[in-house]
């Protein structure tokens, strides 16, 4: 009989620390976003922020914004490798700062829409994150 109810008590505390790690993890994601809808010389800056579990901030739908980075963590933000062949496509004025941490790793990324490699790279981000951007 003791046996059974020290076995059911260190179940339940195994999955209290799974619970804790995943829920620190998520905890952990919070980012500020600066965006210049012109550019950054043009003015019209509008910033707003991002925190996970639970999802809160003054970005448009956090939920979904909060789901979409606990799925591609920091790696969303990766930069543009030097190498890359990039399209030269021009997509508008726009460039966003992105800063803080997602699932515990920090971030700092600038973004534009300077070329195929930006936009691609902005799109993976939008309309989630950043506006949808465009030339206009």
């Amino acid at each position: 009989m003791r046996v059974l109810l020290l076995l059911a008590l260190a179940a339940a505390l195994v999955a209290c620390g799974s619970s804790t790690a995943a829920d620190t993890a998520s905890s952990a994601t919070s980012l500020t976003v600066t965006y210049w809808p012109q550019g950054p010389g043009a003015g019209g800056k509008k910033t707003w922020t991002l925190a996970c579990a639970p999802a809160r901030g003054t970005l448009v739908r956090p939920i979904v914004a909060c789901r979409k980075l606990a799925a591609g963590g920091a790696k969303l933000f990766a930069p543009i490798p030097r190498d890359a062949i990039c399209t030269q496509i021009y997509g508008g004025p726009q460039v966003a700062r992105v800063v803080g941490t997602v699932k515990g790793k920090r971030v700092s990324a600038t973004l534009s829409r300077q070329n195929g490699c930006e936009i691609g790279r902005w799109s993976r981000l939008s309309p989630w994150l950043l506006p949808r951007g465009g030339v206009s």
